[in-house]
């Protein structure tokens, strides 16, 4: 088989659609069934993997600035396709995966991964030039795609179900956490730790993007109703890239860190994130909604006990190892928080538990499950 990867993802800042194609790519360079493989960026082909900066460069920035302009957020939705499709020219013997939704024009066969549909349900929580790209382009990969892959068993009935899709051509294939992720004792991590003001099981941690959809306001009001002296103990500690419409919430952690109990760390580099994982105490997780939701695999493989929402794919993911409440119920929310901070019989079966729980989750078969849908393309007639 002959294979070109989307390798757009793999960029600052690595977000966890970026580790998926990170980690999928690397497992398929060792599969000896792919005889060609390469990837595609931009407009260019490299057999050779990229890997994502921890900073982010001027091209960055220059990217930050586009995004706000609608015309031109536009000339680059008509002007890239037909870019891609001339550097793809040549290459209709192979098959093409987009592990980040969207696919150009091709002239062999596709596939896409749909790792949420927020940009249709939740399209309040983007911003609305970037929402009327995402929409318009992910239109295109349905019509496009000869068979799409999603992360959850709840996305994959909620696209089949929203565009009347074929549900036979969706496969579910779910994600995993990396090796990197996994219980370290105090002296591995705490000169990392030091250097964000924190120490070993001293905190609750929160990953992930600040936007309304994280639900971070009802956390930091549930986080609140703690008594002060566990807040304290334990502050929240926050780190993701800055959202769009996080304002309101940025506000309120500003209050939150004057006050001592919380603190915004921003996104951290890559090296640093499993070391915060190990470090904490609780990991706290109440989306709204997810299509995956991949921190919480990665808390469980650290040996951290989770508390999240029973939200759209979370239930999945955490299994029966996680404490769980509905997104917006605050009272329980802290409950359950206390619980995980100070019941130690919880915590003691809870880590065992998510351990364990994690890794039914791996790259090699997430890999090994992606290829047999590609085969299944190839082999269609």
């Amino acid at each position: 088989m002959k294979l070109v990867l989307s390798a757009e993802p793999i960029r600052f800042p690595l977000t966890g659609i970026g580790r998926y194609t990170y980690e999928l790519a690397l497992r398929l360079q060792r599969n000896s069934e792919i005889t060609d493989l390469q990837f595609f960026a931009g407009r260019r082909l490299s057999l050779e993997l990229p890997t994502a900066a921890d900073e982010s460069g001027r091209s960055y920035g220059l990217k930050r600035a586009i995004q706000k302009n609608f015309l031109a957020v536009e000339a680059y939705r008509l002007l890239m396709p037909m870019l891609r499709k001339a550097a793809l020219k040549g290459h209709g013997d192979f098959l093409y995966h987009s592990p980040n939704y969207y696919l150009p024009p091709f002239a062999g066969r596709s596939v896409a991964t749909f790792h949420d549909l927020s940009p249709f349900t939740w399209s309040h929580c983007h911003a609305p030039q970037l929402v009327r790209y995402l929409q318009k382009e992910l239109k295109t990969t349905l019509v496009r795609a000869d068979a799409l892959i999603t992360d959850s068993e709840f996305t994959r009935r909620e696209l089949s179900d929203y565009f009347s899709w074929p549900i036979e051509r969706i496969h579910t294939v779910p994600l995993a956490s990396s090796p990197e992720f996994y219980p370290r004792p105090e002296h591995e991590i705490s000169v990392t730790l030091a250097r964000y003001g924190l120490h070993s099981n001293g905190y609750t941690l929160f990953v992930g993007t600040i936007e309304p959809r994280k639900n971070i306001e009802t956390l930091l009001a549930a986080y609140e109703r703690l008594p002060l002296a566990m807040r304290t103990r334990w502050p929240l500690i926050l780190t993701g890239y800055h959202g769009w419409r996080s304002d309101a919430i940025h506000q309120k952690l500003e209050r939150a860190r004057r006050e001592g109990w919380a603190h915004y760390l921003g996104f951290v580099p890559s090296a640093d994130l499993p070391l915060l994982f190990a470090g904490a105490r609780l990991f706290a997780f109440p989306s709204l909604y997810e299509g995956f939701g991949l921190p919480v695999l990665e808390a469980m493989s650290s040996g951290v006990p989770v508390v999240c929402s029973n939200s759209s794919s979370l239930p999945e993911v955490a299994g029966e190892a996680a404490l769980m409440c509905a997104p917006l119920d605050i009272d329980m929310l802290t409950a359950l928080l206390e619980q995980g901070l100070t019941d130690e019989a919880w915590r003691e079966t809870a880590i065992i538990n998510g351990i364990a729980h994690a890794q039914r989750f791996s790259w090699e078969r997430c890999a090994q499950e992606t290829f047999e849908v590609y085969k299944r393309v190839a082999g269609k007639k």
